[in-house]
């Protein structure tokens, strides 16, 4: 009787394992149909991507952005949805067909032959061939967009991996594993990756005006102006005319009939003030030797300049971070911009560097103001300049309305100039500092602007405010020296009411030192553009005041 009860026991337990076994067999079947009624996912691994890459030269220098994008998505094949390519791949393929657009090389990007691949793809019956098939082409499409949108978004060349190239502005941080997870439409983004554009409307512009001289170059380029010798003015008469008119009118202008066709009229004077306009010069309307030498300025240069500012553009920070309020300051324009949500507020013009004293490109922020402030002069202007005065007189200083000091702050306190035996000195055991007291003959003006930064570079008023209406306005020792330093004053204190433009004009005129903090630091860009297009489609040039553009071009065209 017992062994019968335990009998039964035991079967009953066989029973119930039994149905264990086949409940859990019936679970793994149904999440088996579910992965399977789902679109068919398939993947690749990190080794199949290693070794793929070992074997592409071309392709391999992306291996790490590569292999973040398959990571961050489980290994799962990005350009095929149910065996098909997606759309993405076709139209990928065609931008890169038309990369010259952009002022980059095809030749640079069609590193496989994707569309024999594709064919090879399309033919093949052999389900192991065509799973590897895949992985390839899925793997390569990938490598290869991170290529191409490298050099498309941040540029062929790395200023910072080379010391002949001026550019130390906060870097464009844009990540490409997610740009292509935009493209194929995985993730959102205000950036227009779907449609592998810019991200700059200042770089699409000078797209558009590569184009326009490409197709001039096409048509025959334009002619050379000679036979100018003396500096043409309106209503006189001279061989050049008719060739100033091809070179400086639509076509369907240029040429025209008539008596007069050899008289520098009105309507060519205006095509010449609007190209003086354009490039930096002085609107006169008179065909002076710096007029002629900029228009006689080859096409295939001027071209290769369009490309090169192109580049530079593709350095600056992502659209996001233009839209905040900053300053833009453009050294070969002499200009300053205060832009805000994306538009500029108001321009100036500005003083910068001479060639010797070159402004830095960089970027920083700006934290305070400082009213009626000291000058503290460097070491190399005390060096380079001051010093004769002072080995003959000392004294000089205090008819400079200059001092000798040490500390710093409230502990600042006076020295005698006398004391100091200037003919030993050195910047090593010069403990002092020599600082111009607030006023007129103050080279800082009555009020700077300070974002903190290891070139000691920052924005002042000056007093030498005829220097302004200079075309080429290199004066500095580096700093920038702005025009209208009320209204930047007003633009950076906005979110302080106490502070208008009449308080602001006091506390300039005070003779006494003030320091006033932002409530919010502002973005300083000191950048370096040649070429641009302005609001009406115009295209500017400016000359390579510091030698610049010479340096990039022999990066770039390499």
């Amino acid at each position: 009787m017992i062994y019968q009860r335990h009998y039964y026991q035991y079967n009953q337990l066989f029973i119930f394992i039994i149905f264990l076994l086949q409940l859990t067999a019936c679970n793994k079947s149904k999440t088996s149909t579910k992965e399977a009624g789902n679109e068919q996912v398939a993947k690749t691994d990190s080794v199949f991507i290693e070794n793929y890459l070992k074997q592409e030269p071309k392709l391999k220098k992306y291996r790490a952005t590569t292999m973040l994008f398959y990571r961050t998505r489980n290994y799962r094949l990005g350009w095929f949805k149910k065996d098909k390519l997606v759309p993405q791949a076709n139209t990928f393929l065609q931008v890169v067909s038309k990369a010259s657009l952009e002022g980059l090389n095809p030749a640079d990007y069609k590193v496989k032959d994707f569309n024999a691949l594709f064919k090879q793809y399309q033919g093949t019956q052999d389900d192991s061939l065509k799973q590897r098939l895949q992985q390839k082409i899925d793997v390569a499409l990938s490598a290869a967009y991170f290529n191409y949108a490298s050099d498309f978004y941040r540029g062929t060349v790395n200023p910072r991996e080379l010391d002949n190239i001026e550019w130390s502005v906060k870097r464009n941080k844009i990540k490409l594993h997610k740009a292509l997870q935009t493209i194929l439409r995985e993730r959102n983004s205000r950036y227009p990756y779907y449609q592998f554009e810019p991200l700059h409307e200042e770089y699409d512009r000078l797209r558009t005006a590569l184009a326009q001289y490409r197709e001039i170059r096409k048509n025959g380029g334009w002619p050379k102006i000679v036979n100018v010798t003396n500096s043409l003015k309106v209503g006189q008469t001279s061989a050049a005319v008719p060739l100033l008119r091809q070179r400086l009118l639509p076509p369907n202008q240029a040429i025209v009939n008539r008596p007069d066709s050899l008289v520098y009229d009105a309507e060519l004077v205006k095509a010449v003030k609007d190209f003086q306009e354009r490039h930096g010069l002085k609107p006169d309307g008179s065909l002076g030797k710096e007029t002629l030498r900029l228009m006689n300025v080859s096409l295939d240069d001027r071209i290769d300049q369009i490309i090169i500012n192109m580049e530079r553009w593709r350095w600056i920070p992502k659209p996001k971070e233009m839209e905040r309020k900053h300053i833009f300051v453009n050294i070969p324009a002499y200009e300053l911009y205060a832009k805000d949500k994306g538009k500029t507020v108001f321009n100036m013009r500005v003083i910068v560097g001479k060639v010797m004293n070159s402004t830095p490109i960089f970027s920083d922020k700006l934290e305070y103001i400082v009213f009626s402030p000291y000058w503290y002069v460097p070491y190399s202007i005390i060096e380079n300049e001051m010093m004769p005065h002072l080995l003959a007189d000392p004294g000089w200083l205090e008819r400079m309305d200059m001092e000798v000091v040490q500390g710093s702050g409230k502990a600042t306190t006076p020295v005698d100039p006398y004391s100091i035996d200037w003919s030993a000195i050195t910047k090593e055991t010069f403990k002092y500092a020599i600082r111009q007291r607030p006023g007129p003959k103050n080279p800082l003006g009555d009020i700077k602007f300070i974002f903190p930064n290891e070139h000691e570079v920052y924005l002042h008023h000056t007093a030498a405010e005829q220097l302004f209406n200079q075309t080429q306005r290199g004066f500095s020792h580096g700093c920038i020296r702005v025009e209208k330093p009320v209204q930047l004053a007003e633009f950076l204190l906005a979110d302080k009411p106490q502070w208008t433009e009449q308080t602001i004009l006091e506390a300039m005129h005070a003779g006494e030192e003030q320091y006033e903090n932002l409530k919010e630091k502002v973005p300083v860009y000191i950048v370096y553009f040649t070429s641009w297009v302005d609001d009406q489609g115009g295209i500017h040039f400016r000359d390579d005041i510091y030698g610049h553009d010479k340096e990039l071009e022999k990066e770039y065209f390499n």
